[in-house]
């Protein structure tokens, strides 16, 4: 173990990109990719509710020119295990936490977090409890102030349920085309992934799980006040059908620091949508 996360430092001191790999974190196997020389700032992409790293598609990547980029798996989602777990905010936070150690980034290195959806709400409640350890962030179409779920959030819970298989994959092609300002720019292979990922033993009970804990809980602002000296984007999709932008309302309360950019002609993934438009705006923020 101690050789292969030496000959891992080695190219990532070289500045290869390295995917698919995994770390042990608390006794479970944690996927994640890894892009750029870890002596520049580390940047850390949050996926949200029921995807994976893969999520993020070659934005990570671009940026490694400049930084040092890792997408995680969380836990109990995509390529990393699916224990059986209460997956809380704070869970996911505290893994996150023992996963930076993990992978050598150790607690006086700042690190810039990019949370999307239920991501976003774990970024803050990390930056909320790890301040130090939190240089900027970036929050896209954030959860975290929701009171209830939202109707195309319960249809994305519901046809999880969905026990045929068939009838299952034809809802969520409706749910993944809705997320979208355009349904036509679906691929079904997105679909497909999803399908074949929420069968595995235990993924189901983890979606389950974080789809109660993110849709019944809420940030405490009083909290959140605390965040006003780390800079902070939030940047939103206009045509967001899962969690509309109305909501960036309620952000502006509680982080009014931060900067807000909507992104037109996009849903609830701008950075799917419109990748060039979404990229040149991290790199606007980030330097």
């Amino acid at each position: 173990m101690q050789a292969k996360k030496k000959n891992q430092n080695n190219l990532r001191n070289q500045g290869v990109l390295i995917v698919n790999l995994y770390q042990n974190v608390n006794g479970h196997a944690i996927r994640y990719d890894e892009y750029g020389t870890d002596n520049k700032d580390h940047v850390l992409f949050i996926h949200g509710l029921g995807t994976s790293a893969i999520a993020w598609r070659d934005i990570p990547e671009a940026l490694s020119s400049k930084y040092h980029t890792i997408v995680v798996d969380l836990i109990g989602f995509g390529g990393s295990d699916k224990p059986e777990y209460d997956y809380t905010i704070s869970f996911f936070s505290q893994f996150l936490s023992d996963f930076l150690d993990k992978v050598g980034i150790n607690k006086d290195d700042k690190i810039i977090l990019v949370g999307h959806s239920l991501g976003g709400y774990i970024s803050i409640d990390f930056a909320i409890k790890n301040k130090n350890r939190v240089k900027k962030m970036i929050l896209f179409d954030s959860s975290g102030l929701l009171n209830e779920p939202t109707p195309l959030l319960n249809d994305y819970m519901n046809a999880v349920k969905i026990a045929e298989p068939q009838s299952r994959r034809e809802k969520l092609v409706q749910v993944f085309g809705s997320l979208l300002a355009n349904p036509t720019r679906l691929l079904l292979v997105v679909v497909d992934i999803f399908v074949s990922v929420i069968e595995i033993k235990g993924a189901k009970e983890a979606f389950e799980s974080a789809f109660k804990n993110s849709t019944s809980s809420t940030i405490n602002a009083a909290e959140a006040a605390k965040l006003a000296k780390i800079p902070t984007l939030i940047v939103w999709g206009e045509s967001d059908k899962l969690i509309p932008p109305s909501y960036l309302d309620k952000f502006k309360k509680i982080l009014p620091h931060a900067q807000i950019i909507t992104i037109r002609d996009s849903g609830h993934s701008p950075f799917v949508e419109k990748p060039a438009i979404v990229y040149q705006k991290l790199l606007d923020f980030l330097s």
